[in-house]
């Protein structure tokens, strides 16, 4: 686990160097086809030196849910083990994270009408008149979004109008059990400030690697708009305001680095309220070996 710009994906290849591993991807962006550049997602080349999991399911039109990536992942897992391999979970979405280690409260499935329903309401009214009706209906869970935090304000909608319960007391009701054992490894910057210049060079490195082209390639292949999940990930909603001119290339890049700081120090925040992780220094010399070290005492009780 760590943030973005960590060298979670280095580390990962390192460990596949030296360990029977298959790779589960934890990222809520990596599992649309198509968006390469933005996620930096794992090359062809890496992909086909060892298994990857949990990357490209799912056209940029769809959505993903903290749910299905559970059962996805559960499934995978049980099939890497079965095969005599090691799963390794890597990634920064910290909530999928959660979901796996501490299950996740029964939650109605997602209702495509129903979204569409409150897409068009918000269209009409503005998210913060939703929000203001979930407020109403729902005050503990309003209390903790704000009012434009658009893809949250609709699930939560989405569960009471299904349910004619709130959120809130659906999360607080029974979870089903974790099945996992994990070893958490949490890559943590010594210098925050460190990890910031790494941001900025790899979203820089991400516009000269085509980012604003693969949107609109992206754009002229699907039926897309600016409120779905995938258009909703850092550097895609900054580069999608780009091309309905919202600002030049130099903004482009100043808010995509601001949004993607803005990213890290969310992560960060998780991780800091995960109990029992390893937290390595992601910028370490010796990060690659201390992580090996902690994966081969970990198979070896394991195996004994």
């Amino acid at each position: 686990m760590g943030p973005t710009a960590s060298g979670k994906s280095a580390l990962a290849a390192s460990l596949a160097r030296r360990f029977p591993v298959e790779i589960v991807s934890v990222d809520s962006a990596q599992v649309y086809r198509g968006m390469d550049v933005g996620t930096a997602k794992p090359t062809a080349a890496e992909r086909a030196s060892v298994p990857h999991h949990l990357i490209d399911i799912l056209d940029p039109t769809g959505a993903y849910s903290a749910a299905r990536f559970r059962a996805d992942a559960l499934a995978a897992v049980c099939a890497i083990a079965a095969r005599g391999k090691v799963p390794l979970l890597v990634g920064g979405t910290m909530l999928y994270f959660k979901a796996l280690r501490e299950g996740l409260s029964d939650l109605p499935e997602a209702d495509p009408a129903l979204r569409a329903e409150l897409e068009e309401q918000a269209r009409e009214r503005g998210w913060p008149a939703l929000h203001a009706e979930l407020a109403r209906v729902d005050p503990e869970t309003a209390a903790r979004l704000k009012p434009g935090d658009a893809q949250r304000i609709q699930r939560a909608l989405e569960i009471w109008r299904t349910t004619g319960v709130s959120m809130s007391k659906l999360l607080g009701g029974q979870r089903s059990a974790p099945p996992l054992r994990p070893v958490p490894i949490a890559l943590v910057p010594g210098d925050r400030a460190a990890l910031h210049r790494r941001i900025g060079a790899r979203f820089e490195r991400m516009l000269a690697d085509g980012l604003v082209e693969e949107l609109e390639l992206l754009r002229a292949r699907y039926a897309l708009h600016a409120g779905l999940p995938s258009m909703r990930c850092v550097g895609y909603r900054q580069a999608w305001a780009h091309l309905e001119g919202a600002y030049d290339r130099a903004g482009l890049r100043d808010r995509g680095i601001f949004a993607t700081r803005q990213l890290a120090k969310r992560q960060l925040t998780w991780l800091r309220s995960t109990p029992d992780t390893i937290e390595l220094d992601c910028l370490a010399d010796d990060l690659a070996a201390r992580a090996a070290g902690i994966v081969a005492d970990a198979l070896a009780g394991s195996a004994r």
